[in-house]
């Protein structure tokens, strides 16, 4: 078998990117020579590309909606070294047809690797895309902490990366001068891709960046704010239309609110017409999967200017965006863009509701004994263990016991089955800020002392603090701890981390008084140190008696803790 790699064509000689509008093939599909693989586009038009050569798509490397520039790698073919077709030398493809071609497979690094290369300008060493993970494919540069032309060393701080698992700082595989960023803030490209060159000396440092119009040059991706300019209107037919104004050009999204997708050539359509992407939002679409075709918009705007399109309505609540935000009645309003790693959150909460049908128990637990017990050996062990004593280790403790007498709250669902996990790997939230959250996790719990769930934990917290976690240390969960007392609410409802079954939120400790039964004076009214906790968990698979035995459980393993548990 050979590999062929499909390259983003080029579809004129301005165009230096185009952006994947849909994949017609899976990967695993057979495909036949010119047989339409993929579609793509750019602000000039949108077209089908075929396939280069016979055979299997072995792997899509630019996923739909991603911007690459011209001579970027999107696919992956597996064929027949016999169904390659030979270019012809002196055949050249027209510039509005798309154009592949075979090279070799670009390996991928299990870390930051420079790979050195030669030219005039001296040793070079390519920096590519590390690997983050056994099922980490691609990466997003986040940021980059060095420009074209300043020194660098060896393992000091490149950039900073992102996967849909962590964000982590990336140090040089090399010493020397950067020479080229490749990939630039914001892009996301596959493990092994180059995203920068670092030269060996400093004289190489003359070396720039290839300008804007070149191909290979990374360009920057157009702005995705909405322009909050006062829209006004204009009479056309029964209904007035909000047109935006003449000299303050709209800029269109690569995608709306409820995460439609607008190519190139619809969004090139959309500003010179000066459609705001609300309204563009609301245009029926007649592509695939409802996508809005470059045909859909030129005919709204032909139907607007005869005075017979009407403002669409929107299918959906979702796509309702008022325009502008900034003239709502409520007052002043700020437009704040989510951050990468809160987008990746809301993607994950919003698909853990549709995949589990969630429930939520409670229960109530005197921890009285577990405060005296920290109280009275929390210098000791600092002193000993070199970290601090919190409730987590605790917490964590006691759940894996309870788990151990209910397999079912650790475990999975893969479609009709249920995947009961014999391991307990512990997933603990951990706030980085006050907006955002990870949830590392401790590996074989059940295998460790308070003192070792203590270290883990420990470690787990700094490094996601620190922005030193690993991918593999966010995966492979089986059940998590969620401590929101820790920031002071009393208990919550928290959302199931999929694929597991069953989240445990731990509120904050009140002193209270309650109702105490003594052996000798019968019901008496003493003050205490309570805690609620909580249960989420899949109706899938876990009913409430379950769910009510487990807490019962919890709560008796916590109310029965001993001085000598850190011994």
């Amino acid at each position: 078998m050979a590999k062929i790699e499909v390259k983003m064509p080029q579809m004129g000689e301005s165009i230096t990117e185009g952006t994947v509008i849909v994949w017609l093939k899976k990967p695993g599909d057979q495909v036949e020579l010119d047989e339409t693989l993929l579609e793509i586009g750019t602000d000039k038009v949108d077209t089908e590309v075929p396939s280069p050569a016979k055979g299997v798509l072995a792997e899509i490397v630019v996923p739909e909606g991603e911007t690459v520039d011209v001579g970027v790698t999107i696919a992956i073919l597996e064929t027949d070294v016999e169904a390659v077709p030979a270019p012809s030398q002196d055949e050249t493809p027209p510039q509005e047809q798309p154009a592949a071609e075979p090279v070799q497979e670009a390996p991928s690094a299990p870390e930051p690797a420079a790979a050195p290369i030669s030219g005039d300008g001296g040793e070079r060493s390519v920096v590519v895309m590390p690997k983050m993970g056994e099922s980490i494919t691609e990466g997003t540069v986040i940021a980059w902490h060095k420009k074209v032309g300043e020194s660098i060393e060896l393992d000091e701080t490149l950039l900073e990366i992102g996967t849909d698992k962590v964000d982590t700082e990336v140090p040089s595989p090399a010493a020397g001068v950067l020479l080229e960023i490749l990939v630039p803030e914001g892009e996301t490209v596959d493990v092994g891709v180059e995203i920068a060159v670092i030269g060996q000396s400093v004289g190489a440092a003359a070396v720039s960046s290839p300008p804007a119009s070149s191909p290979s040059a990374p360009v920057a991706q157009p702005s995705i704010s909405v322009p909050s300019k006062e829209v006004v209107t204009e009479s056309a037919g029964d209904g007035a239309l909000p047109v935006a104004p003449s000299n303050e050009p709209v800029q269109i999204p690569r995608r709306g609110s409820d995460g439609q997708f607008f190519s190139p050539l619809v969004r090139s359509i959309a500003e010179k017409e000066g459609i705001p992407v609300d309204e563009l939002a609301a245009i029926s679409g007649s592509g695939r999967d409802g996508r809005i075709t470059k045909g859909d918009v030129l005919g709204y705007v032909e139907n607007r200017k005869k005075g017979g399109a009407p403002v669409p309505q929107p299918a959906s609540f979702s796509a309702a965006v008022p325009a502008p935000p900034i003239m709502e009645s409520s007052g002043r309003v700020e437009i704040v863009e989510m951050d990468r790693m809160r987008q990746i959150i809301a993607e994950h909460m919003v698909r853990s509701k549709a995949t589990s049908a969630h429930v939520t128990s409670f229960a109530e637990v005197d921890v009285t004994n577990l405060v005296k017990v920290r109280e009275r050996n929390k210098a000791a062990f600092q002193a000993r263990e070199g970290i601090k004593l919190s409730y987590t280790p605790f917490m964590v403790h006691a759940a894996v016991k309870a788990l151990r007498e209910h397999p079912y709250v650790n475990a999975s669902v893969q479609d009709k089955k249920i995947l009961v996990k014999k391991d307990y790997h512990i997933g603990i939230a951990v706030a980085i800020d006050k907006s955002r959250l990870v949830v590392p996790v401790i590996r074989n719990a059940g295998q460790l002392n308070l003192a070792g769930i203590a270290h883990a934990a420990a470690d787990l917290a700094d490094r996601a603090r620190n922005k030193r976690l690993q991918p593999n240390d966010l995966q492979g969960g089986t059940f998590t701890v969620t401590n929101i007392g820790s920031i002071g609410s009393l208990m919550g409802t928290p959302i199931i981390n999929q694929p597991q079954v069953a989240i445990l939120a731990t509120g904050a400790i009140k002193k209270k008084p309650v109702v105490v039964e003594d052996p000798n004076l019968g019901d008496i009214i003493a003050i205490r140190h309570m805690m609620f906790i909580s249960l989420s968990y899949d109706h899938r698979i876990i009913d409430g008696a379950m769910a009510a035995s487990f807490l019962q459980q919890y709560v008796s393993i916590l109310e029965s803790i001993q001085p000598d548990m850190l011994v």
